[in-house]
C-alpha cells in the first residue's frame, strides 16, 4: 500500500527528501510545496540546506508572500549565484520580483551578474507584460544554414555539457543575418548526412521544416492558443525583421494559461487577481469595495422597481414570498450563459460571425428550461396558495426572466468584447441588474394586472 504523501509530516518529508535524494534528482516544485507547509523556523532552516542552484527556481515556485523571506535569508552574493542558474526568462522574473520586494538589493544583485546575463535581462525587461517577448528565453539551439551537420552536432554536445542549453527540442536554422529559415527536429538532425551542410540536407529532404513562429510583440494569449491549436512544444520568437530573438517552450506557456483562467474567475466575481494574491488587506478591501459599491447601486435600482408596486405587495403577501424565486432563477440561468460565453471567448472559440449563433443557442436553451421550470413553479404556487391566477403570474414572469437572462447572459460579454473590454469584467454586475429588474417588473406588473 502506497502512503498518501499529504498525510505525512511535511517537516519529516522535507528532511528525508533533502537528505536522501541526489542533488541532481531534487525538484524545485516539490521542495516549494513542502516548504509552504512548514513553520517559519523550519522554513529558514531548510532553506539554508537547499543547494544554491535550486534556490532561484524554488523562490519562483513559492507564492509571492514567501519571496521576501527567501531574500532575507540570503546574501546578495548567494542571490546572484542563484539567478545565474536560471534561464533568461526566469532570471528576468526573479529580478523584477526582487525589484518589487527591495529595489536596493535588486540593484546590488544585478551588478554582481556577468555582462551577458545583465544584457539578456535588460533585453527582456523592455517588453510589455502581455507581449510574447516578456515570456521568451533567449537561450536556443541555433545554427547557420551553411554550417556542416557534424559541426552542429559537436556544438550542441559542447553546449549541453556546459549546461548552456535545456529542454532542447528543435534546431533553429538561421541565415547570415540571423533570420529564421527553418526549424529542424532533433530526431531529423540525427539522420542528416553529417558531411553536408544544413542547407544541402534540407534541400534533399521531403519535409519542408517550417513551423509556426511568432513576433516578439505579439499578445501572449495568442501564443498560448498557438500551443493548443497546433499541439506545439516550442515556438520560435522573431522580431519584425524576421531575426530570431528567442523561444517559448510549453513549460513557459502553462503558467500563462493557468494565470489567464484564474484572472477570468476573479473578474467574473469583480475582483482584481493581482490585488487578491497580495497580502495587503487594505488594498484587497479597497478593490472589492469598488465593485460592492456598484452592486449597491444596482440593488437600489431593483428596490426602486419593487417600491413602484408597494401597494400590490401590501395587498397580496404571497408575492413577497415568491418574488425572490423569480429573481434567483433568472440570475442563475443568466450566470450559466454568461460563464459559457466568457469561457468560449477566452479560448478563442467564438468568432465575430458566431455571435448570432451563440445568442440564438443560449436563448433556445433558456426557453426550454424556462418552460419547464415556469410550469413547475406555477403549479407549486397555485397549490401552495390555492390561487390559479397566482400560478399563472409566476409562471409567465419566470419564463420571461429566464429567456431574458439567457439573451443578456450571451449578449453582454459579446458586446464588451466588441468594444475591446474584457468580457469577464463587469458582466456579472450588468447581468444581475437586468435579471433583477426584469424579474421584479414582470412579476409585480403581471400581478397588478391579473390579481388586483
Amino acid at each position: 500500500m502506497i502512503a498518501n504523501s499529504s498525510s505525512k509530516n511535511p517537516t519529516h518529508e522535507l528532511e528525508t527528501y533533502l537528505n536522501n535524494a541526489k542533488s541532481s534528482d531534487l525538484h524545485a516544485s516539490k521542495i516549494a510545496r513542502l516548504l509552504k507547509q512548514v513553520d517559519e523556523q523550519h522554513f529558514h532552516y531548510y532553506l539554508a540546506k537547499i543547494p544554491t542552484e535550486l534556490i532561484g527556481a524554488i523562490a519562483l515556485e513559492l507564492p509571492d508572500r514567501y519571496f521576501s523571506e527567501v531574500v532575507q535569508s540570503l546574501t546578495t552574493k548567494k542571490l546572484s549565484e542563484a539567478i545565474t542558474q536560471l534561464e533568461s526568462d526566469d532570471q528576468t522574473d526573479f529580478i523584477q520580483e526582487l525589484e518589487e520586494t527591495d529595489n536596493t538589493i535588486a540593484k546590488a544583485v544585478f551588478k554582481q551578474l556577468d555582462a551577458e546575463d545583465q544584457a539578456e535581462i535588460s533585453q527582456l525587461k523592455r517588453y510589455h507584460e502581455d507581449q510574447a517577448g516578456a515570456y521568451m528565453q533567449v537561450e536556443a539551439f541555433t545554427a547557420n544554414i551553411n554550417e556542416k551537420v557534424h559541426n552542429v552536432i559537436r556544438n550542441f554536445a559542447r553546449r549541453k555539457k556546459n549546461n548552456e542549453l535545456e529542454n532542447v527540442h528543435k534546431l533553429f536554422v538561421l541565415d547570415d543575418n540571423d533570420v529564421l529559415c527553418y526549424t529542424v527536429g532533433m530526431d531529423d538532425l540525427l539522420i542528416f548526412n553529417v558531411n553536408q551542410t544544413l542547407k544541402e540536407n534540407i534541400a534533399a529532404y521531403p519535409n519542408p521544416f517550417t513551423q509556426k513562429e511568432a513576433l516578439d510583440t505579439e499578445d501572449i494569449q495568442v501564443i498560448a492558443r498557438y500551443f493548443e491549436e497546433y499541439d506545439l512544444i516550442v515556438v520560435p520568437i522573431v522580431n519584425e525583421q524576421g531575426q530570431m530573438v528567442g523561444r517559448i517552450t510549453s513549460d513557459d506557456i502553462y503558467p500563462v494559461i493557468h494565470n489567464h483562467a484564474t484572472e477570468q474567475m476573479y473578474h467574473l466575481a469583480g475582483l482584481d487577481d493581482n490585488v487578491e494574491e497580495d497580502d495587503d488587506i487594505l488594498s484587497s478591501a479597497a478593490a472589492r469595495a469598488s465593485w460592492l459599491s456598484i452592486n449597491l447601486v444596482t440593488a437600489i435600482i431593483a428596490s426602486l422597481v419593487i417600491a413602484i408596486f408597494q401597494d400590490t405587495l401590501e395587498s397580496i403577501v404571497a408575492l413577497a414570498i415568491l418574488m425572490p424565486i423569480v429573481a434567483s432563477m433568472g440570475g442563475n440561468a443568466g450566470t450559466q450563459s454568461l460563464t459559457v460565453v466568457v469561457r468560449q471567448l477566452a479560448l478563442g472559440d467564438i468568432a465575430t460571425k458566431d455571435a448570432v449563433r451563440t445568442i440564438k443557442k443560449e436563448v433556445l436553451i433558456a426557453m426550454g428550461n424556462g418552460l419547464l421550470f415556469s410550469l413547475l413553479m406555477g403549479a407549486i404556487a397555485a397549490i401552495w396558495f390555492d390561487q390559479n391566477k397566482l400560478g399563472i403570474v409566476i409562471a409567465l414572469s419566470m419564463l420571461i426572466n429566464i429567456i431574458t437572462a439567457g439573451f443578456f447572459g450571451a449578449t453582454i460579454p459579446l458586446l464588451l468584447k466588441r468594444f475591446n473590454i474584457d468580457p469577464a469584467i463587469g458582466s456579472t454586475v450588468i447581468l444581475t441588474t437586468v435579471t433583477d429588474v426584469i424579474g421584479f417588473l414582470s412579476f409585480l406588473g403581471l400581478a397588478s394586472a391579473l390579481l388586483l
